[in-house]
């Protein structure tokens, strides 16, 4: 088993800069998507994680075009070792081709595909999403990220033929034209551009093949690395959080669950260095943080949904947990939030 869909800090920090440029402070949207401020020190994000980013960047600016805004706002950053890759190659079309085979350094949640005509080729984006639905406002962020990355890495004007979405138009038309510069359908059967093969095949002003074959020689090893089996313990604790919904599941259905015995499944996240107890004290612990920081439960359902037979089990480990109780805590991040930095880039 591979490591669970996730996405690069560098486009987490992309969503987070677009929020911050509307006056929504970091802190504060993390807050509103529940998701703990430590998290942008972790070079990847959970898949379901940056759709609730979206949803609460999406909220809190009240910007029906926030991703349009954030995808025409792109730049190399956004995208770390690929820009590189894709700024060296050859055409647009073999920029794409790169696009495709190391997308997952950038993120889990999405794929594309180029389907060729005689004049004309459409670029496609399947969304991959995880638990939750994603948000409109990601699809639109990504198709116009793919205009502006044909406009920066061309050099000229790139304009689409046509540009489709699967979902119903969401912001206004004017916002669509200015990010995506060509006539825009709505509730279509997949989503994508449609672009001149004139313009995807045309030399590149900075192509250079051997700078390019460097470059994926780096971003070949930063794949592997990323596809590498996750630990045991890092599956229990995906899995956890989807299961913790009123009880807690026994050790016993957990290394079921995973094709183990009892005792074999003790071996080994023993021989990573923990224990199942701990793996369910550290999820609870997490899931909580994110629905109390979220303010959208009450603290009694929180404690039903993790598993705690009264609320006040749940304030005391709640309490060992953070040091505080669910409402000093809660009232903690608040004020946190009006007087916290925004983020480095």
């Amino acid at each position: 088993m591979t490591s669970a869909p996730s996405v690069s800090l560098s486009w987490v920090n992309t969503v987070v800069a677009a929020a911050e440029r509307q006056g929504v402070s970091s802190a504060e949207l993390l807050a509103r998507a529940g998701v703990a401020h430590e998290r942008l020190s972790a070079p990847r994000w959970p898949v379901d994680d940056i759709t609730r980013l979206w949803r609460a960047a999406a909220e809190l600016t009240g910007d029906a075009a926030f991703g349009l805004n954030t995808g025409r706002q792109v730049g190399p950053g956004s995208f770390n070792v690929v820009s590189f890759i894709l700024l060296s190659s050859a055409t647009l079309r073999s920029a794409i081709a790169q696009l495709q085979e190391y997308q997952r350094l950038i993120s889990d949640g999405g794929r594309f595909q180029t389907l060729a005509g005689d004049q004309r080729s459409w670029l496609i984006y399947h969304p991959l999403q995880g638990s939750l639905a994603f948000s409109p406002h990601q699809v639109e962020s990504v198709l116009a990220a793919a205009v502006c990355f044909s406009r920066w890495v061309t050099g000229k004007p790139v304009q689409p033929v046509r540009v489709q979405f699967s979902h119903g138009q969401i912001g206004p038309l004017p916002a669509y034209a200015r990010a995506l510069g060509a006539e825009v359908q709505f509730e279509q059967a997949f989503n994508g551009l449609l672009l001149e093969n004139a313009v995807l095949d045309a030399p590149l002003p900075q192509a250079d093949a051997e700078l390019a074959q460097l470059h994926r020689a780096h971003a070949a090893a930063q794949l592997a690395a990323l596809s590498a089996p996750a630990l045991l313990r890092s599956q229990v604790e995906q899995w956890l959080s989807g299961a913790l919904a009123g009880s807690v599941p026994g050790r016993a259905q957990a290394a079921q669950q995973f094709g183990l015995g009892e005792r074999a499944f003790a071996r080994r996240l023993q021989g990573e260095g923990v224990r199942y107890a701990e793996l369910v004290d550290g999820v609870r612990h997490a899931l909580a943080c994110q629905a109390v920081a979220g303010g959208g439960e009450s603290f009694a359902r929180i404690a039903r949904r993790l598993g705690f037979s009264e609320a006040s089990a749940f304030n005391r480990a709640f309490r060992r947990w953070t040091g505080r109780t669910p409402g000093d805590w809660q009232q903690h991040r608040a004020a946190s939030a009006q007087t916290a930095p925004p983020v480095g880039r």
